[in-house]
């Protein structure tokens, strides 16, 4: 039997019936120490009557002297789920008593270590099949994780504490073996960096193709049949693909999905800027949170796309994307904040966004509603409890020749009645995570040096500067790289979270970016000292490792790191690297492409971006780059 039939079997028995305890009963040592932590995510739960404490290596030698599972359960500010969570579970003193009482309950917020998040999404989903947030792990006192889920009712939550912490009880030996087994077993799934032969280049580009066709949806465009995710990275590699092969089914089903990304329910209308992914593949319901990192990636997506399908539409929205974010998202520490929450001020998921008829008639008048309903397709009945969310309709042009009005007249009406709109929406509460990230920062440093190099704009040339001395000047510390920081009342500058691979990827991709279109000498050295540390910190003999000093013993070198929603950071620093005018950079990372081939050409669309690496093979070194996936 395996380690992952076991464990199946184990969280099987964890759902049948069990008996919660009542009572708050505070954890041996420990109270809940988030109070003011300067993460809004974490300091949300420090009026928990759970025990939580921040991830550190005080609460895993505390897991280790007490002999505890420790129970970490790891979320985000913007996250319905997350909130709704904490007010069902970890408010509710019965399950309180129980983490307390039997586990050493930590919170992590997963955009202050995300190469931990990232480790336990990836244990959860092959263990059960689905990953996502909140998600909550139970790992052994070695650090070793046993099992874990995502978001649980509390019945069945109360169950899967009772039951864990039973069998802990009853044979502690028994599921450290199998904890231990579990991440060998994993490992070996991940395969070596054995040498394979290399594939030519157009059967490396064939394979690509062909994966990712049979993983599109030809009729809605996107990938897979349920939730829709933009999935920008590998856009970005189709895009390239297509450029260079004129595939006519991929031409088609790219527009598709360009345009339903464009045009449904994935992006703001109103506003500007685009959801985290929509929960139906029709791309009409979206999960109302807007992060960072999806409008740098998608501003990306859709400059490459109006060039290479000659279409300025795609231009339009990348730039109103951009002008969204130069507008809505500024810190105040010179980089630009992590997300929008799903939920507004009153609780209510996509409260911000949505309309009723009454409240577009308290705006406008009633015939100026009736033009709004249908420029923004809100005819049909509403989709959601709260009212509607305004789509793109049908073109201003159709829309004046059936009414009788000028197209011009007609668009600076709509316009008008869009600004009123956004004004009464002003008015409503829009919680914000104002972490300000490394690496998110540098993906958007990216699509703001790459906009105003396109359009010559003043504001985007500001918002690119600002991000490039936000990184330099505030979480650069000479040696090595902040993932954010915090500032107290006097001033001073804290440290928060940990730098991971993915930040100096990202860091380095915006600074390349921006160093091209500043022409500073002084960019393009700050490019050459965050590859250099990468390579120093984050690459061994058996791979990459996304954090470099980790307080888990399973968080191993992997040969090559996957792209999902977000860019593979290894891809990123391999053709970087490729490029750069250092002869060590330049060796490195083309043995480093050589040990992730046999993932790459085995499963191209999940390792686009080192895909793209492999078919550069150095070649284009020291030339301006397309956009890194």
């Amino acid at each position: 039997m395996t380690a992952e039939v076991a464990i199946g079997r184990f969280l099987g028995r964890l759902v049948l019936l069990g008996t919660l305890a009542s009572g708050y009963v505070a954890a041996a040592g420990l109270s809940n120490s988030l109070q003011g932590h300067p993460s809004p995510y974490l300091a949300m739960h420090a009026d928990d009557p759970v025990a939580w404490q921040d991830w550190g290596e005080a609460a895993v030698a505390h897991a280790r002297e007490t002999d505890r599972l420790l129970f970490v359960s790891s979320g985000y500010f913007a996250c319905h789920w997350c909130h709704v969570m904490q007010r069902e579970s970890y408010q509710s003193p019965e399950i309180a008593a129980l983490l307390n009482r039997n586990f050493v309950p930590v919170k992590l917020d997963r955009e202050l270590h995300s190469a931990l998040d990232g480790f336990l999404i990836d244990f959860v989903d092959r263990t059960t099949g689905q990953a996502g947030w909140p998600l909550n792990v139970f790992l052994t006192p070695e650090g070793y994780p046993l099992i874990g889920a995502t978001y649980l009712p509390p019945d069945r939550f109360g169950e899967m504490l009772v039951r864990t912490h039973q069998a802990w009880a009853d044979d502690r030996s028994r599921l450290r073996d199998l904890a231990q087994r579990t991440s060998r077993q994993l490992r070996l799934a991940d395969g070596t960096a054995e040498a394979v032969p290399a594939m030519p280049p157009a059967a490396l580009q064939g394979a690509l193709l062909k994966q990712a066709l049979q993983l599109a949806s030809p009729l809605e465009g996107g990938f897979g049949n349920q939730s829709r995710f933009p999935m920008a990275p590998q856009l970005l590699a189709l895009l390239d693909l297509f450029q260079d092969r004129r595939d006519a089914q991929l031409g088609e089903f790219l527009e598709i999905t360009l345009d339903a990304m464009a045009g449904q329910g994935l992006r703001d209308h109103l506003g500007g800027g685009f959801f985290r992914y929509t929960v139906d593949p029709g791309w009409q319901i979206p999960h109302f949170e807007k992060m960072l990192y999806t409008q740098a990636l998608l501003a990306e997506v859709f400059m490459r796309a109006a060039d290479i399908f000659g279409r300025e539409d795609y231009a339009d929205v990348a730039r109103d994307t951009l002008s969204f974010v130069a507008r809505e998202m500024p810190g105040p520490q010179g980089g630009y904040v992590a997300s929008f929450s799903a939920i507004d001020g009153e609780g209510k998921e996509g409260g911000f966004y949505l309309w009723s008829v009454a409240q577009l008639q308290a705006v406008l008048d009633e015939t100026d509603t009736v033009l709004a309903r249908r420029h923004w397709v809100m005819l049909e009945p509403a989709p959601f409890d709260l009212g509607y969310l305004p789509r793109r309709g049908e073109p201003v042009a159709e829309t004046a020749a059936a009414l009788g009005w000028e197209p011009a007249a007609l668009r600076q009406h709509l316009d008008q009645l869009r600004l009123r709109l956004l004004t009464a929406r002003a008015t409503r509460e829009l919680p914000v995570d104002r972490k300000e990230l490394a690496g998110w920062n540098g993906l958007l440093l990216a699509g703001f040096s790459r906009a105003a190099a396109r359009w010559d704009d003043p504001v985007f040339r500001k918002a690119a500067r600002r991000i490039a001395d936000f990184l330099q000047e505030r979480l650069w510390h000479g040696g090595g790289l902040h993932r954010a920081v915090s500032i107290d009342a006097d001033g001073n500058l804290s440290p928060l979270g940990t730098a991971s691979l993915a930040d100096y990827a990202y860091a380095a991709y915006g600074m390349d970016a921006f160093a091209r279109f500043s022409g500073d000498p002084s960019d393009r050295a700050f490019v050459t000292a965050l590859l250099s540390l990468a390579w120093q910190r984050f690459y061994g003999p058996g791979g990459w490792r996304s954090d470099d000093r980790p307080l888990i013993p399973a968080m191993l070198e992997a040969p090559v790191i996957a792209e999902g929603a977000m860019p593979a950071p290894s891809a990123i620093l391999i053709r970087l690297s490729l490029q750069s005018e250092l002869s060590t950079l330049v060796e490195q990372a083309a043995a480093a492409a050589e040990q992730g081939r046999a993932k790459a050409q085995a499963e191209p669309f999940w390792y686009s971006g080192h895909l793209s690496a492999l078919l550069e093979g150095g070649a284009e070194q020291n030339q301006a780059a397309s956009p890194v996936r």
